[in-house]
């Protein structure tokens, strides 16, 4: 078994101690994610660059954060905002890169609104939680805190709340078409293998039962879905907290048409581990990353029903262009690919040509 015996354990304790012998993949998923001594994101382990598991726009360049800070200035002003305190709050801000990266164009470029910030950054993993506090410690106004923290606040001054790559990684239900019925998917232990195996059950789980007549999920036999709850939960939970305000959600997804289709089999679920993509979650536990691609069209639905009825979405590409990349290419001769200008138009041209990112990610906006 490729997997640390810590959290096999903790898995098998579970496993063992329910009353059929078997957990959600929704409870499975979110021990080998965030289990508070084994899990993959609360672990101390580098997760993201060349050393870690996967990219993000911040680890390949500046200018997510750039093209951010103008997005967030252009609400401001667009909002009648811009004359008061204000506040930016990224949730799960990984180790500080983008909130370094927005801070010093703030600072750069808007230095009257960067005296009026106050940065907060909600981090539950200790460990990055210390990799922020390295990036931003030139930044006077930024303060740590946990969710619940937070969210006993009332905030008094307009504020934005930002993430990237957060709901991808939700905990998720998992759900597939058997003999035309709805089936949900469960972990168990196989005893003679040696091994985590899945289990399956008639699906009668009101809340997602409801989900799935809300999103009129077609019936395609032997189709698999994805349901992750918890991004709604977490954009109502956040659109509360607004007053004013704006949520600004980067992630990758799409709306429910695509993500139900027939070329979605077998859901959007994937695996990452030394830059290496699969499709298997019970191996490597605790040390891979595990996601599905977030529905933005239940996102937007949630966003509507907390009071944020104004909404954009865009994929990465339409939005960087939008906040002005373009302008940022510079001429250079060519004679040195290794310049800092040759490095730069490559980072521009990564986000704006990837397949990885510039299309499969979007940007919602959502505002009161």
């Amino acid at each position: 078994m490729n997997a640390g015996t810590g959290i096999i354990s903790v898995i098998m304790n579970r496993i063992e101690s329910s009353a059929d012998k078997r957990i959600s993949f929704y409870d499975f998923m979110n021990i080998c994610l965030y289990d508070p001594e084994h899990g993959y994101y609360t672990s101390d382990r580098v997760k993201i660059g060349k050393e870690g598991d996967f990219y993000t726009s911040s680890s390949i360049s500046s200018f997510m954060g750039k093209m951010l800070a103008r997005a967030f200035v252009r609400i401001l002003r667009e909002e009648g905002w811009a004359q008061d305190k204000w506040q930016i709050v990224e949730w799960g801000g990984g180790t500080g890169r983008l909130a370094q990266h927005i801070l010093d164009q703030l600072r750069l470029d808007e230095p009257v609104l960067y005296e009026r910030l106050q940065y907060t950054m909600i981090e539950s993993s200790p460990y990055h939680s210390v990799l922020q506090r390295e990036a931003l410690q030139h930044h006077p106004h930024v303060r740590y805190m946990v969710s619940e923290e937070w969210l006993g606040e009332r905030p008094s001054m307009a504020t934005i709340v930002c993430s990237n790559e957060l709901l991808d990684a939700f905990p998720v239900h998992r759900i597939r078409v058997h003999q035309g019925r709805l089936e949900q998917i469960y972990v168990a232990w196989d005893h003679d293998q040696m091994q985590l195996r899945e289990a399956y059950d008639d699906l009668k789980d009101p809340e997602l039962l409801a989900y799935i007549e809300q999103e009129q999920l077609p019936r395609r036999e032997r189709q698999h879905f994805e349901i992750n709850l918890d991004a709604a939960k977490w954009i109502r939970t956040v659109a509360n907290q607004l007053s004013p305000g704006a949520l600004v959600t980067i992630d990758y997804g799409d709306v429910r048409e695509e993500l139900y289709g027939p070329h979605r089999m077998l859901g959007t679920l994937m695996c990452y581990r030394k830059h290496q993509a699969h499709d298997n979650p019970y191996i490597y536990a605790g040390e891979q990353d595990i996601t599905a691609h977030v529905n933005f069209s239940a996102c937007i639905e949630a966003g509507v029903q907390a009071g944020l009825l104004s909404w954009t979405l865009e994929t990465q590409r339409q939005f960087l262009v939008s906040n002005g990349i373009l302008e940022l290419l510079a001429s250079h001769d060519g004679s040195d690919p290794f310049s800092a200008v040759a490095r730069s138009n490559r980072a521009i041209r990564q986000l704006l040509l990837s397949d990885q990112m510039s299309e499969l990610f979007k940007v919602l906006i959502q505002k009161q």
